[in-house]
């Protein structure tokens, strides 16, 4: 017998050793688990019983490449191609932001605001698709715009949508330039738009700021809210009376974002904290008076 055929045991031996001076130990977990449900379909209890599995070299050589690719930080949802968020699996590249965890606390909002009332929305910066398709899946009366400067996104976007059988009118716009405003009412406008600002760079990981699009990551320090504003002056022109604009914010903005929204007319504006206590999600109500 050839000692050296690898098995799931050993693989799982390899992944922790090579991992565990750069990773936290439940991050190795995670990964581990994620490696084996994207190469062999494998659950957890599927890891736990096939320790003794033979895995063919080709698939060892897989596990290699990408513990390789953790160790120069590269994301795992670039290296697996896929990410997950509000219970979807979405494709993702370089071309999109990886979808993060606060940004699902966005959506359960809208969709807890919103429930059973047919609406129209629209997803500005859309990225990976993740807001727009969690939307319109999880909100089956409305209909659903988004839209991204990126052209890569939009097509990324759109795939996404058509594998979750989600029903979304995708459209490439530079928000600073926008078209659809002037043809079209909301009642809904969401947003997660660049707001890191350059002096908080040092703050950010290697694996973001070596892998993740910057153009979707950071803005100016004496234009930090250069988005927000965009997006709540298009929202005062598209959005319908009473309608409400959604941002993700920074959590060092909220305070300057709400200021913003109040210049611009709108009310009963509420400032959310995510998961870990931070500031990081707004909603505001178009002022149906003016």
């Amino acid at each position: 017998m050839n000692h050296d055929t690898p098995t799931v045991g050993i693989a799982i031996s390899f992944i922790r050793t090579e991992l565990k001076e750069h990773y936290p130990a439940g991050e190795i977990q995670a990964f581990t688990e994620l490696i084996f449900e994207n190469l062999l379909n494998f659950n957890k209890t599927d890891i736990l019983l096939n320790r003794n599995t033979k895995l063919s070299n080709s698939l060892f050589f897989q596990i290699k490449e990408i513990i390789n690719q953790l160790l120069h930080h590269k994301p795992i949802q670039y290296i697996l191609g896929q990410a997950w968020f509000y219970g979807l699996t979405l494709r993702v590249t370089p071309d999109v932001l990886i979808p993060r965890q606060e940004t699902e606390e966005l959506v359960k909002w809208i969709i807890d605001e919103t429930s059973s009332i047919p609406v129209n929305v629209l997803d500005i910066g859309t990225g990976s698709g993740c807001i727009a398709i969690a939307l319109a899946l999880n909100l089956p009366l409305s209909m659903v715009t988004a839209t991204d400067i990126s052209e890569k996104a939009v097509e990324l976007a759109s795939f996404n949508a058509r594998k979750a059988g989600a029903d979304i009118r995708f459209i490439t716009e530079d928000i600073f330039n926008p078209v659809i405003a002037e043809s079209e009412k909301f009642d809904i406008i969401v947003s997660n738009p660049p707001y890191i600002t350059e002096s908080e760079k040092p703050l950010v990981g290697k694996n973001v700021l070596q892998f993740e699009p910057v153009e979707a990551l950071f803005v100016p320090d004496m234009q930090a809210l250069k988005y927000y504003g965009a997006i709540a002056s298009l929202a005062r022109e598209s959005l319908n009376p009473g309608g409400k604009i959604y941002f993700e914010i920074n959590e060092n903005q909220a305070d300057q974002v709400e200021e913003l929204l109040i210049r611009l007319m709108f009310s009963n504006i509420e400032i959310r904290k995510d998961i870990n206590g931070k500031p990081r999600m707004v909603r505001a109500v178009l002022d149906s008076r003016r």
